[in-house]
């Protein structure tokens, strides 16, 4: 049996089976994603979803779904789901599944009276194609096949409504059709392996009901364009394949394509080969950069998010070569001291504190893998001096370095740390001053680069930064340690200390360079397991605060609310582990390998075969936000490598 299986309890289990979903994409950060019964219930759905230049550049649904339908002795069964406005579902093609498996590609098995087909849907790696393999595996009957797709040719973020606007017409291509909405848009191609029959019927579905989007407060109907039907015999043990695309292909090499893809995948036989896989699918090569998705469904490239999860995503396969690609990419946009937070190009958002300082923890793990720490500084020393420089002289958004050697940042109004939600155009959690995670990665990359800097030789960088270095834990320690409380206050603003009890004091244990001694350290490690360890991660805020908000659920207001109030947050994980294996060692060993343990869960829980991006903060940790995200996925690969470690030493 595979690893990733869901039987047919399960499946016709609506309550069940729609809150499962699977992600496939490929490296130019198209994908395809549904729930496990191939029933949409967001607007982010879609079998062919694929960015469009012609546009905006962004994500477009183009094919939203395909419907089959099993014709034998001129009876009809058709195998698809839709939910309409007022819950109805038609048809209601669960029913028939008897088993979804992913091992190579996910696969669904149907039974219908005396025939049993099943269905592989595949993404092709380095094209915009979703390909489906159609096998019937028993039959008692002649038996027919008829696809239905649904068009939507919208933004990821919109929803499509019947309109003139839209192209219903169509051109014949060897195997079947070619198709464009809209102006601006690539073309579709929709092609079979074998001779077909194509109808052309043009008609509109109206108000496809997107439950998750209602959930969230968001509009929730659909209307989407049918534009006909195709239809093909098919015999018992044959294989058909349907393929979708942005480009035409040879209906005799479909097949050869699929099966070529498939021996290429790493099979999701293992909680392991799972999160590797999850890792490749945040990598994107666009031209000639080298790209981190933070997140799918909905998420594009975040800075922050790029540097957090890089070694865990690349460093721990072994994907020097990759992790490099990626640097240099943000390295093309970095501006004075800053890098991107959100966006490329001119949409870029230059809004973070702490992501230029996630860079050098990202170029430090790479130093270690790699062991080039003199090529680090040959390649990034002069970046590495820029952000140091700047952060020293002052930059955006009154980040400066003060007197005592420590970081002050912050303006009203906005949010420069990761906890960045907003409400009412006011920030959530605007920890303006002088940040924990801050200094802590502050003093790690000056040190780091010391490091760097003493191995090439470059002593009048070591003679401008060794007093700033030799200040700064003495300034951290009075600034930010209470004896009495036993733990790190969050920020300092003035007279202002924020004693809210929340994760990021984590990195003051984690990071290779620390401000703070071992038995601080220890205090930490004990208050963070005490309040915020979870089975899923840590949450950002104690359940003894009057502020925690233990359920992460609602419009997009009592979202935000709750983001960093106490909802748990995976990628965290890693850096307590890390930094409890400093402590522990050994001896610590087991009760992380328990936690990590724990994780397996998640590969069917939400996004299947991946790590979510929240969880709840209270029991039973109900995993929410996007379905897959990349430093939830790469720092769970980073334990996993820190207990090999650890084991091996």
């Amino acid at each position: 049996m595979s690893y990733i299986n869901f039987d047919k309890n399960q499946l016709v289990n609506l309550e069940y089976s729609l809150r499962r979903e699977m992600l496939r994409s490929n490296r130019g950060g198209s994908y395809a994603s549904s729930t496990i019964i191939n029933c949409n219930t967001r607007k982010y759905h879609g079998m062919l979803v694929t960015p469009q230049p012609g546009v905006d550049h962004e994500n477009h649904v183009l094919l939203s779904s395909l419907d089959e339908t099993l014709i034998q002795q001129d009876a009809e069964f058709n195998l698809g789901i839709h939910k309409y406005k007022g819950g109805a579902y038609n048809p209601k093609g669960h029913k028939y599944v008897r088993d979804f498996s992913a091992m190579e590609v996910p696969r669904l098995l149907y039974r219908v009276g005396g025939a049993i087909l099943s269905k592989e849907m595949l993404f092709i790696s380095h094209e915009d194609r979703i390909i489906i393999r159609y096998i019937l595996e028993e039959a008692n009957s002649p038996t027919r096949i008829r696809l239905r797709p649904f068009l939507a040719f919208r933004n990821v973020h919109h929803l499509s409504k019947e309109n003139i606007f839209a192209d219903k017409k169509y051109e014949k291509v060897d195997g079947g059709i070619r198709m464009k909405l809209y102006h601006g848009y690539t073309d579709l191609f929709m092609q079979i392996s074998k001779q077909n029959e194509y109808t052309h019927a043009p008609d509109w579905y109206y108000n496809i009901e997107y439950q998750e989007e209602m959930e969230r407060g968001y509009e929730y109907f659909e209307d989407l364009l049918v534009p006909g039907f195709f239809e093909f015999d098919i015999k018992p043990g044959e294989s058909v394949c349907f393929s979708a695309g942005t480009s035409v292909i040879s209906p005799l090499s479909i097949k050869r394509l699929f099966t070529t893809e498939r021996k290429r995948r790493i099979p999701r036989s293992s909680f392991e080969n799972c999160l590797i896989n999850a890792a490749q699918q945040f990598i994107v090569k666009r031209g000639s950069n080298t790209e981190v998705i933070a997140g799918f469904p909905w998420f594009g490239r975040w800075g922050r998010d790029t540097f957090v999860s890089l070694p865990g995503l690349t460093l721990t396969n072994g994907e020097t070569k990759t992790c490099k690609a990626v640097i240099d990419t943000m390295l093309k946009e970095l501006d004075g001291p800053l890098f991107p937070n959100n966006g490329s190009g001119k949409e870029s958002e230059y809004n973070s504190v702490d992501t230029p300082l996630w860079f050098f923890w990202t170029l430090q793990q790479y130093a270690i893998k790699t062991g080039g720490y003199q090529e680090v500084w040959k390649d990034y020393g002069r970046s590495m001096k820029q952000i140091l420089e700047g952060y020293r002289a002052g930059t955006a958004f009154n980040i400066h370095m003060e007197p005592d050697g420590l970081i002050y940042a912050g303006v009203p109004g906005k949010a420069l740390t990761w906890m960045d939600a907003f409400v009412y155009g006011k920030p959530v959690t605007p920890r303006i001053g002088l940040v924990i995670e801050v200094n802590a990665l502050w003093y790690n990359a000056i040190r780091f680069s010391m490091e760097l800097a003493e191995k090439a030789g470059d002593s009048k960088f070591v003679a401008r930064w060794s007093d700033i270095a030799e200040m700064i834990p003495n300034s951290f320690l009075q600034t930010f340690w209470n004896e009495e409380k036993g733990y790190l206050a969050d920020y300092i603003d003035g007279d202002y200390q924020d004693w809210s009890v929340r994760p990021n004091m984590v990195f003051a244990t984690s990071l290779p360079y620390s401000p703070v001694n071992e038995e601080i350290r220890k205090q930490v490690l004990s208050k963070i397991k005490q309040e915020l360890l979870t089975p899923r991660g840590l949450r950002s805020l104690t359940p003894v605060s009057a502020a925690y908000k233990g359920i992460y659920f609602g419009d997009q207001t009592q979202r935000d609310l709750a983001y960093h109030q106490g909802t748990v947050w995976p990628w965290l994980f890693g850096h307590f582990a890390e930094g409890y294996l400093r402590i522990h060692g050994e001896s610590g060993l087991s009760f992380i390998k328990g936690y990590y343990d724990e994780f397996s869960q998640t590969m069917t829980e939400h996004g299947v075969g991946t790590i979510s991006e929240i969880y709840d903060g209270d029991p039973p940790y109900t995993p929410r936000g996007a379905i897959s995200q990349a430093w939830s996925v790469a720092e769970i690969l980073r334990v996993h490598q820190l207990i090999q470690e650890y084991e091996r030493e």
